[in-house]
């Protein structure tokens, strides 16, 4: 599915901020979220998953008035309805959320009072090849493809290695989104594997410069095809 964005359409998209409450206080995800912008993120997702919902939707609506001013799309991790609520440009939802279309059916019952807004994306994790094709077929804009490491982020998942990479590259059609455990260490391996775009969640969100290190990630990616 074809949808716009502001003004960074999703296909030219290359790193994918996270702002986890796991690791970010909530009072500081509005800074978190300038950081990550001022480092060249291209999208920003809120990650809040032992939050109500109603402090989710707080913390979206002021996630998105910083997320607007920089035209950087926000997603918002679960709450198709919360996104859609905050005028947020997508969700992105689990294997285990349910379908895609659910997702899309709960952000355009919320959209009726707002005809206006029809762009909407729908990202979905993935965690091995078949999967990825499965959620392709099934109308996702995008995956994450992962995790590719052990990370803190997602304890206790099974890493799936580099091995896929490429196949899945060659395979979908949408943006992939690799993530887990990469950090400016390992990058270089994701990128040589056939990685185009990533997702980095701990390792930028405990960098002592935020700022800088989405900067360093950000010029590693460059040199590659989308």
């Amino acid at each position: 599915m074809s949808s716009i964005l502001t003004s960074r359409p999703l296909h030219e998209a290359r790193l994918y901020g996270i702002v986890d409450l796991a690791y970010v206080a909530a009072v500081d995800a509005c800074d978190v979220t300038e950081k990550l912008i001022a480092g060249g993120v291209d999208l920003v997702q809120l990650r809040a998953k032992d939050f109500s919902k109603g402090e989710i939707e707080r913390i979206a609506s002021k996630l998105r008035e910083v997320t607007a001013a920089a035209r950087v799309p926000l997603i918002v991790n679960d709450h198709a309805e919360i996104a859609q609520r905050v005028s947020a440009n997508g969700v992105h939802i689990g294997q285990d959320d349910g379908l895609i279309a659910v997702a899309r059916r709960g952000a355009s019952a919320t959209a009726s009072a707002n005809p206006a807004k029809t762009a909407f994306l729908v990202g979905r994790s993935t965690h091995s090849f078949d999967q990825a094709v499965c959620a392709q077929q099934e109308g996702a804009d995008y995956i994450g493809f992962g995790p590719l490491f052990p990370t803190p982020t997602k304890a206790g998942r099974p890493a799936i290695g580099l091995t896929d990479i490429a196949r899945v590259q060659r395979t979908l059609r949408i943006p992939v989104f690799c993530i887990g455990g990469i950090d400016v260490r390992n990058l270089q391996a994701v990128l040589d594997a056939g990685a185009r775009r990533v997702v980095i969640v701990s390792a930028i969100l405990r960098a002592a410069d935020i700022m800088s290190y989405c900067r360093d990630v950000k010029a590693a990616l460059s040199g590659c095809p989308l």
